[in-house]
């Protein structure tokens, strides 16, 4: 993480997707549609973060690459894809504690080139490397 400012910070990423489609809808019937995706994501992103002790309310975005195999298959798209594709990393979430050490959050990243996207919630604890 580099600090910038109070309310705007640079912060590398790294993560893992695994998806799997069971060949059933919603209804637990048979369908043809399904993604799947199997990769590791990288990249960086800006965070702009309310400057408030205790709760702080953040929202980020940037961009990355993520390499792997992906499949989607739907009435209107055949794809089937391996390697490095790009991606654009959204998050919103709060920073909680006195010194904003620990954030919650929902994570998304949407993946253009294959017509898929991810989400998660996301639980971050930061510690400092230098010890002062």
């Amino acid at each position: 993480m580099l600090k910038v400012a109070s309310w705007f910070e640079l912060r590398p990423y790294a993560g893992f997707i695994l998806t799997n489609s069971n060949g059933k809808d919603l209804y637990n019937n048979p369908t043809n549609e399904k993604a799947k995706s199997k990769g590791l994501l990288l990249g960086g992103k800006a965070r702009v973060c309310a400057p408030i002790p205790w709760v702080a309310p953040y929202v980020e975005i940037g961009l990355g690459t993520t390499i792997g195999k992906f499949e989607t298959l739907t009435a209107f798209d055949t794809i089937d894809k391996d390697g490095i594709i790009y991606h654009i990393p959204f998050s919103i979430g709060l920073e909680l504690g006195k010194n904003n050490n620990v954030a919650l959050g929902l994570a998304y990243y949407f993946q253009p080139s294959v017509e898929q996207f991810v989400g998660a919630f996301a639980v971050e604890v930061t510690f400092p490397l230098n010890a002062k």
